[in-house]
């Protein structure tokens, strides 16, 4: 009697791929490091599995140096795009941590995972997540790695604070004017004396726009090369390791190293940085209100010179003749003129200006003798910016502006004549398009 032949069993293939990570880089330079010991193991496991259709999947899904508090994670990433593809069936890895270290992450991995019908297996760690038993195990193991983790972090951050308390420097980008030696912060004595007159140059200004732009004159760069602008140096104005201290969470303390700048500069700077930028404006517009000085000429001739009297605690400003100072009242046709309406009216013609053609065509061929790209209407586009910024700027730069652009202004009983320098249109022009005249604080 012959025996009957048994049907053969077909296996199913099972597309495996590995998943490594490792917390820290430390190590991973290494010809055999931790990332390749995970994989080795986990590929043995999968040829362990072999007789139920488990295949290797030969893209390799690493990352190293990545915190398993996120799922942040390129190579994660690309894994979980693989698994939306319909390419993997089973994910190994070497321990359930490895995927995550956060319950919830982990949830929404195996979300996806169900999704997909995706199995999750760990080599060390004998689990199932097709069945209720091995989602509470896994719960539980993943339980303890979240509660470790956030323990871990925790010793961070206090050994973080107790070490900034004390004043130390616990890494970071060092302020201009240190360099760190022996996780130490070390004066550099050049960039310092930089530092020092910042400072000192504000106190005399009261405007990062223009000490923005003494800085570039004087070819003061950060420690990378980069232009310093406003926003760099009001920075810089704020960072209390300047006056020796250390900062945490808001909070500061003595620090370990020297200071650059001593407490009253310190305290004089911020109490002009506690006033609002209109304020500070304002307050500068009164203490340099001259803005025609050395540009009005009289009938004769004559120079004009500012003025100011008080009446009844009120300030009048006034431009005079040089002839009236020397001969007195009556020497000269127009003796005196009141400086804002004088002002205002050079300003306002010089507003009108900017939006002639001529001008624009003018200032144009001037900035082209600079910038030979420079197009018409990048030259129209600066002067119609200058225009819109005009009320924002400091007095100080406006006074600039004016001196750049006017080469003298003639008084006469019928109005004024303004002669304008078209050059200097043209040297506005550039620094307008480089961005070197923005708002007043």
């Amino acid at each position: 009697m012959t025996k009957p032949m048994e049907k053969s069993k077909v296996v199913r293939k099972l597309w495996c791929a590995v998943y490594t990570r490792k917390s820290s880089e430390e190590g991973l330079e290494q010809e055999f490091n931790s990332l390749h010991a995970q994989r080795e193991a986990c590929e043995a496991f999968i040829a362990s599995q072999r007789s139920e259709g488990w295949v290797l999947v030969r893209d390799q899904y690493d990352d190293g140096g990545i915190s398993g508090g996120t799922l942040e994670r390129p190579g994660l990433k690309r894994l979980m795009a693989d698994i939306e593809d319909g390419l993997v069936d089973v994910v190994v890895v070497y321990k359930i941590d490895r995927l995550s270290r956060s319950l919830a992450d982990f949830a929404k991995l195996v979300e996806v995972f169900d999704r997909n019908g995706v199995t999750f297996v760990s080599v060390t760690q004998s689990l199932n997540t097709t069945t209720s038993m091995g989602r509470l195990t896994l719960n539980i193991l993943l339980s303890f790695a979240q509660f470790e983790r956030e323990v871990t972090a925790e010793r961070i951050r206090d050994k973080v604070a107790a070490s900034r308390k004390k004043g130390m420097w616990m890494g970071g980008v060092p302020p201009f004017g240190y360099r760190v030696e022996n996780r130490k912060l070390l004066v550099e004595e050049a960039a310092a004396a930089h530092v020092r007159w910042i400072f000192a140059r504000f106190l005399e200004i009261g405007s990062c726009t223009e000490l923005a732009r003494d800085v570039g004159a004087r070819g003061i760069r950060t420690p990378r090369g980069n232009r310093i602008d406003k926003k760099y140096i009001y920075r810089m104005l704020s960072n209390r390791a300047y006056i020796g201290e250390a900062v945490h969470k808001g909070d500061s303390y003595p620090g370990e190293h020297d200071a650059i700048i001593d407490r009253e500069t310190w305290d004089r700077v911020h109490a002009i940085l506690q006033e609002s930028p209109r304020k500070r404006a304002a307050r500068t517009r009164a203490e340099t209100p001259a803005l025609l000085k050395g540009l009005l000429f009289g009938p004769d001739g004559a120079a004009f010179s500012p003025t100011h009297t008080r009446k009844g605690g009120r300030l009048y400003r006034y431009y005079v003749s040089q002839t009236v100072l020397k001969h007195g009242a009556g020497s000269c046709p127009i003796g005196r003129v009141p400086a804002a309406e004088i002002e205002a009216a050079v300003i306002d013609q010089l507003r009108a200006v900017f939006r002639q053609p001529e001008i624009v065509a003018g200032t144009w061929k001037a900035a082209r003798g600079q910038d030979r790209d420079l197009v018409e209407a990048d030259a129209r586009r600066a002067l119609g910016d200058l225009d819109a910024l005009w009320a924002a700027l400091f007095p100080a730069e406006q006074a600039r502006i004016v001196a750049l652009l006017v080469e003298r202004i003639d008084i006469g009983p019928d109005g004024f004549d303004l002669r304008l320098r078209i050059d200097g249109l043209g040297g506005l022009a550039r620094e307008m398009l480089a961005g070197e005249i923005g708002e007043a604080a």
